[in-house]
């Protein structure tokens, strides 16, 4: 059974420590949930966090106010140490101050998922050098989401034949899009700008539109 550590670092319940709290861990204001919040905002089960292959994945529950994971709206999402939820008025750090010290450390040593491990001497550094996350959240939330766009996720693993070509179809589908809308690109003029026309542009939002619904296809999956 894993467990997990939450830190609540603003809203009423300001300064709560929820240590090795074992998973799934569900979060809400109704009594019952692993963490009962004080908050008005939040919905009576507001959602979920579960351990599935080693990794820890967030569910929203259908919540009225919805979830947040580093500024970003988050139906379904895997966390790692340091990120940052919102739920209503209150925000949670996800982790032990060693957990987002070693993964600091593992980000600068080059593995953005925080699964390298560290020397002994060199974690106690990193504790030392993450004293501060709590005090200084809101810069640490705009870090997590300018790192969010630039580190790229890992693909899922154990995947059933079946999954696998659906998941390159869809990887496909994309890739051919967005080939078809920078293949139509023109540089602009000396200013190192370029242009695209009215067709592949809305290509591209209709692109943008058909993720979304990925998106919570996935998150909401039709029942049969």
């Amino acid at each position: 059974m894993a467990m997990i550590t939450l830190r609540v670092l603003d809203g009423a319940d300001r300064g709560r420590n929820y240590a090795n709290l074992a998973t799934p861990v569900s979060i809400g204001r109704e009594e019952g949930n692993s963490l009962q919040l004080n908050d008005e905002r939040v919905s009576r089960f507001h959602l979920k966090i579960q351990e599935d292959q080693g990794q820890f994945v967030l569910t929203d529950l259908e919540s009225t106010n919805g979830t947040r994971v580093n500024g970003e709206d988050a139906r379904l999402r895997i966390l790692r140490f340091g990120d940052i939820i919102s739920v209503g008025r209150s925000v949670i750090l996800f982790g032990s101050r060693q957990e987002i010290a070693e993964r600091l450390l593992s980000v600068q040593a080059g593995d953005p998922h925080g699964r390298t491990l560290v020397p002994e001497e060199l974690r106690k550094q990193a504790a030392e050098a993450s004293l501060d996350f709590e005090e200084n959240w809101s810069d640490r939330l705009h870090e997590a989401a300018d790192r969010k766009v630039k580190t790229p996720p890992e693909l899922p693993g154990k995947l059933t034949p079946l999954q696998a070509a659906q998941l390159c179809e869809v990887i496909e589908f994309v890739h051919l899009r967005l080939r078809d809308v920078l293949g139509s690109m023109k540089e602009d003029g000396p200013q190192q700008r370029v242009s695209v026309d009215e067709k592949p542009w809305q290509s591209l939002v209709d692109l943008q539109w058909r993720l979304a619904e990925y998106l919570r296809g996935i998150a909401e999956p039709k029942e049969d």
